[in-house]
């Protein structure tokens, strides 16, 4: 069971995530919050899996609780649903701490999907963050690297995880199985030198590799 926190400032947002997240039986929302002190109260007090975080609230906004809520729970994923997009916000949520960035534009399934992506330590974006994050790391000069280990497997890999896909849509795409996607993103990760899938993605499209 999956137990989440929901951090909104609008009574009803909340209540109308609660009922959308409850409809699946993996998930368990444990508390609500009006705001970033509130969500990090309840981490204390429910240890939730995944908190879905607003971002713009009054006096403790979503920074404020990601920040707080990493310091003391660092194991707790934080999945922001906002409805700003803008490079800003999205710095301070990401710069935080935060695992993944969504907008409340997305559908009752997909943000359902979005909470079980980041409690498996998958990074999730929705599509203009992404492209947007997409576009400040294109503008960067790529740094030379010596790609003569990577077969054209792993590089088709690499482009669809800069695309956003998690290792099941990854899987579906190439005709793997998703165990292989995921020994090959193990093996990337060693011989790349890094440290998970959003430093790969970030490699990959500085590298315009994907």
């Amino acid at each position: 069971m999956i137990k989440v926190v929901i951090a909104d400032d609008i009574q009803i947002l909340r209540q109308g995530l609660k009922a959308i997240l409850s409809q699946d039986p993996e998930i368990e929302v444990s508390g609500l919050a009006a705001d970033g002190r509130q969500a990090w109260e309840l981490c204390k007090a429910c240890k939730p899996d995944v908190v879905l975080m607003d971002m713009r609230m009054p006096e403790y906004d979503g920074s404020w609780g990601i920040k707080k809520i990493k310091e003391s729970f660092p194991k707790i994923k934080i999945l922001v649903l906002t409805t700003f997009d803008d490079a800003k916000t999205v710095e301070a949520a990401m710069s935080g701490g935060a695992d993944g960035y969504i907008l409340k534009e997305m559908e009752d399934d997909k943000v359902i999907q979005s909470v079980k992506a980041v409690c498996a330590g998958i990074r999730v974006f929705g599509d203009s963050v992404f492209e947007g994050m997409r576009r400040q790391m294109t503008a960067v000069r790529p740094v030379p690297v010596n790609l003569e280990g990577i077969t054209v497997r792993e590089r088709e890999i690499m482009r669809l995880v800069a695309h956003g896909m998690d290792n099941k849509e990854i899987a579906a795409e190439l005709f793997l199985a998703e165990g292989t996607v995921r020994n090959n993103i193990s093996r990337l990760l060693e011989k790349l030198k890094l440290k998970d899938r959003t430093q790969l993605a970030v490699f990959t499209v500085k590298n315009r590799l994907d």
